[in-house]
């Protein structure tokens, strides 16, 4: 399998373009703020062919291109429903102005074609087997995107603003909740092979090994101590 990321925008927000291998079809993860540009550039090096993109949740930071790289890959998009309408109102999602200089920059509304996630679906786009697991406390609507793994590579996991390396999302925008994170980390996490690549929406890459040992929300959510005090990281 073949990955290739970069941090976009003002958030650094981690965009994914993923294909059986360079040269073939791919999936983009998360176009979000100012990644038209990077697309089209991990496009042209790596000979890569869109057949769709799918978004982890609806934040702006993870949103803000679906627009133009949908309509310039005539593609459709992927988001759970309960994240759909900050696709049109970004600041209802956020509970506060991003400030009218930044939404300038901004793309906002849906692309002509937008599907939607159910937990436990498997999407299978560009040769690639992708897991839907539904799994709310940053937003209602986030999800996470699993791979297999096959012989050459580990288990892959797309986790979005879920989980970090050595932290998680943070709850405190509307519709977050620190008690349904909690129960999306134990129910989607802990059950994954400790040799599971984890990609989050920012930060380092890290395994699902190392977040068990280390990251003390994880550790929460096996039921081993307390936890630190509910994140406010990114956004």
């Amino acid at each position: 399998m073949f990955i290739a990321g970069f941090p976009a925008g003002a958030w650094g927000t981690n965009c994914y373009l993923v294909a059986p291998a360079a040269g073939e079809e791919c999936v983009i993860v998360d176009p979000g703020h100012q990644a038209t540009a990077g697309v089209e550039e991990m496009i042209r090096e790596h000979r890569l062919k869109p057949v769709a993109v799918v978004l982890t949740h609806g934040h702006i930071d993870h949103v803000a291109s679906v627009v133009p790289v949908c309509g310039a890959q005539d593609v459709p998009a992927y988001l759970h429903p309960e994240d759909r309408f900050m696709l049109t109102d970004p600041e209802k999602a956020l509970g506060r102005s991003i400030g009218a200089q930044l939404l300038g920059e901004l793309t906002i509304g849906e692309p002509s074609d937008l599907r939607e996630l159910t937990d436990g679906a498997v999407l299978r786009l560009a040769g690639l087997e992708l897991t839907v697991d539904h799994a709310p406390g940053h937003t209602k609507g986030s999800v996470t995107f699993r791979t297999p793994a096959t012989e050459e590579v580990p288990p892959v996991l797309f986790s979005g603003d879920l989980l970090f390396a050595g932290s998680i999302g943070r709850t405190d925008f509307p519709g977050g909740s620190h008690e349904a994170i909690m129960r999306s980390l134990a129910r989607v996490c802990l059950p994954l092979d400790d040799a599971t690549v984890v990609l989050s929406g920012h930060g380092n890459q890290t395994t699902i090994g190392r977040e068990r040992a280390t990251n003390p929300f994880l550790m929460q959510a096996a039921g081993l101590g307390e936890g630190p005090a509910a994140p406010r990281r990114g956004m």
